[in-house]
């Protein structure tokens, strides 16, 4: 049975990509930092799947909370196949870069970028081993060609790291049967995070041109075509699920 550490796996765009995947059929490790109540919930929510779903508690900003989420993963599960990264901090209040105290700009550099290398560094040998692996990173829209984004200073300098890091890490174990992709959700904000898009098709979104509003569901879609067995022909790519809106843009006044 493959087996999946999610970050950030219980909320949001994450808790769709952990349904998605306990459908498929895999075992997953679920990371949350905090809200203890919001685990028990799910446990009472995906009953069904205890026998293959464990969850650590850690924060992604400190390695030897990593070092601890992979250590749990691989005791229970004994392999890793997919890693996908869904934690991010993200700092909502919109200030220039002079505005960042060191605090915040080392908890999304740290919290983006520097996590993804650690958790990289402890999976990459199991996957060599399975000759199998699958490397998720999140993005923005537009993140490979490094634009700039007012207000957003640090978080972006982390995500157009992380592009070149997630194509370097493409190239250097293709050959070992390991793939790493990133996706670029667009502007998907409150309750759409964990809707279906059945129910966003009843919704108009006049800021969105396809017309509806973008849904975890959108995400969790490709996240999981990415790590199927066939899709090895894609790796290094940057994926962007927009519906057509310019998420950065739109923001620059």
């Amino acid at each position: 049975m493959r087996h999946a550490i999610i970050t950030a796996g219980t909320k949001g765009l994450g808790k769709m990509v952990t349904e998605s995947f306990l459908k498929k059929g895999y075992s997953i490790t679920v990371n949350y930092r905090s809200d203890v109540g919001r685990v028990e919930t799910l446990k009472k929510e995906w009953g069904n799947y205890l026998d293959r779903l464990q969850f650590v508690q850690g924060d992604i900003t400190k390695k030897e909370d990593i070092v601890r989420i992979v250590e749990q993963a691989t005791e229970r599960f004994g392999r890793i196949d997919f890693l996908i990264n869904n934690a991010g901090p993200y700092i909502f209040e919109r200030k220039k870069l002079v505005d960042y105290t060191d605090e915040e700009w080392n908890e999304i550099i740290n919290g983006n970028l520097t996590s993804v290398f650690h958790f990289a560094k402890l999976v990459i040998p199991w996957m060599r081993k399975q000759q199998f692996g699958r490397i998720i990173t999140y993005g923005f829209q537009d993140a490979e060609t490094a634009p700039g984004w007012i207000y957003r200073a640090a978080f972006s300098a982390a995500k157009v790291g992380l592009v070149s890091l997630t194509k370097s890490i493409a190239i250097e174990e293709a050959e070992n049967g390991i793939t790493a992709n990133m996706v670029c959700p667009g502007d998907i904000s409150g309750e759409m995070k964990e809707a279906n898009i059945q129910s966003a098709r009843l919704l108009n979104d006049p800021l969105t041109p396809i017309g509806r509003p973008a849904t975890g569901e959108d995400i969790a879609r490709i996240v999981t075509f990415l790590c199927e067995e066939d899709s090895d022909m894609i790796t290094g790519s940057i994926i962007a699920a927009t519906g057509a809106v310019d998420v950065i843009n739109r923001r620059r006044k």
